[in-house]
């Protein structure tokens, strides 16, 4: 019985808050409407499907990633993530949008040293069917738009200590196509007669870019790991002419991502919409912030919330990691001008085909860097500058080596020294 009460409760409180925290009419009568108000400036942009998101850890996050991108799912949110991945994936991902919509897409990543490079496809389709006045179905086939991205990004002074400034670019190509129609009067009626190129008529191609800059570092750091806790990234999405006079949904994201904690991420981006075709005609600004828990190796949670004028949209997801293959669902709760909660499902999966050896190169240079430890410690500095020079041929980033080599430059500096200084003792 208390869970019947409490679940209504805080249903209740979150509409009171949301109407405060917007000043909106607190008219007892009102309308739902003057409590989640719609952006007047809502829907003036083109091609829904750059703002649907395909699903993943990103989605389950909010769509807070454009500081992590440290998976596939980077092609939506920060083209500069491609140089800093960690594995090469392949990824298929469903997402069951509003009604009969749906959105499937496939996306390749890769790492070459510091340069990566991605490609995807995004198609969204929802069923087009219209009938004359007799009620005879005389139009159907589907609504649908694609795009297609092709990524490239470089990592820039990547070291040791500093894991380097990745800047990125993503190419994108898209296409709307809408079925034929018929001539329909004022009323709606028609004789059932299809207009031949009028679906030609409103489909459209469209090109655009999008921009990225993403850096890591240590902040605040409690616990060792090699791994940069803390990155920052700032994206510009969609940036092209418009497309049959309607502007492309341009933004501009500045993003934060912490970890705190080995197993827990924090994130947050702030974007703002740009209408490119007329600036005072953008919509308002909106947050996202999303959170990614490892409870295991193989098991992690997120959440996340994305905050816009007009509502919210929770975000409850899990990946399952069974090795080279990782299994991704996410449950979205809907409150974005919705009057009734719109309810989503999201399904992934991703391949891996390995980090091309990075990592066995990774414990080699670690090896060989502490034998050249034990050699220095015993005395046998040649022995240790072999070793180091060895792991500076794997890595020639491997910046604990260059410190070694140059500390017994160092110490053999002072021997020569000393040895200077007794010479001179003797003859005086």
């Amino acid at each position: 019985m208390k869970k019947r009460v409490l679940l209504p409760g805080i249903l209740f409180l979150f509409f009171c808050l949301s109407a405060e925290a917007w000043d909106f009419d607190n008219d007892t009568y009102g309308s739902l409407s003057d409590i989640y108000k719609t952006d007047e400036n809502a829907g003036l942009t083109s091609f829904p499907v750059l703002l649907i998101p395909m699903g993943g850890r990103s989605e389950g996050m909010g769509t807070a990633f454009a500081a992590l991108a440290d998976d596939l799912t980077f092609i939506e949110w920060n083209p500069a993530g491609s140089s800093m991945l960690g594995f090469t994936e392949l990824g298929f991902f469903h997402n069951n949008w509003i009604a009969d919509t749906k959105l499937e897409s496939i996306v390749f990543a890769s790492r070459f040293n510091d340069l990566g490079y991605g490609a995807g496809i995004k198609w969204l389709y929802t069923p087009f069917s219209e009938y004359n006045m007799y009620g005879d179905r005389v139009s159907k086939g589907y609504y649908s738009e694609m795009v297609a991205s092709l990524n490239v990004s470089y990592n820039f002074l990547a070291g040791y200590y500093f894991s380097g400034v990745s800047v990125g670019a993503t190419v994108k190509g898209a296409f709307r196509f809408m079925p034929d129609y018929t001539d329909a009067d004022d009323m709606g009626n028609n004789e059932g007669e299809l207009i031949s190129g009028s679906g030609l008529s409103q489909s459209a191609a469209m090109a655009m870019v999008d921009l990225g800059a993403l850096t890591r570092f240590n902040l605040f750091k409690f616990y060792n790991a090699r791994e940069k806790n803390t990155s920052a990234a700032l994206v510009i999405r969609n940036l092209g002419p418009p497309a049959k006079n309607e502007p492309l949904p341009t933004s501009l994201t500045a993003a934060l991502a912490y970890k705190p904690l080995r197993p827990l991420t924090l994130s947050f981006d702030f974007t703002l919409p740009l209408n490119m075709q007329d600036i005072g005609l953008s919509e308002k600004p909106y947050w996202a912030a999303g959170t990614n828990v490892q409870i295991t190796d193989f098991l992690s949670m997120r959440a996340g919330l994305l905050g816009r004028y007009g509502g919210y949209r929770f975000t409850f997801g899990s990946a399952i990691n069974l090795g080279k293959i990782s299994l991704d669902v996410n449950y979205s709760l809907d409150l974005l001008t919705q009057i009734t909660p719109l309810n989503r499902i999201s399904l992934g999966a991703r391949f891996s085909f390995g980090d091309q050896g990075r990592q066995e190169k990774s414990e080699q240079v670690d090896s060989l860097y502490l034998s050249g430890l034990e050699a220095y410690t015993d005395g046998n500095y040649e022995q240790a500058k072999s070793y180091w020079e060895e792991a500076l041929d794997i890595n020639p980033r491997f910046d604990p080596a260059k410190e070694g080599i140059a500390l017994i430059g160092d110490s053999h500096a002072l021997d020569t020294r000393v040895e200077q200084m007794q010479t001179l003792d003797l003859y005086e």
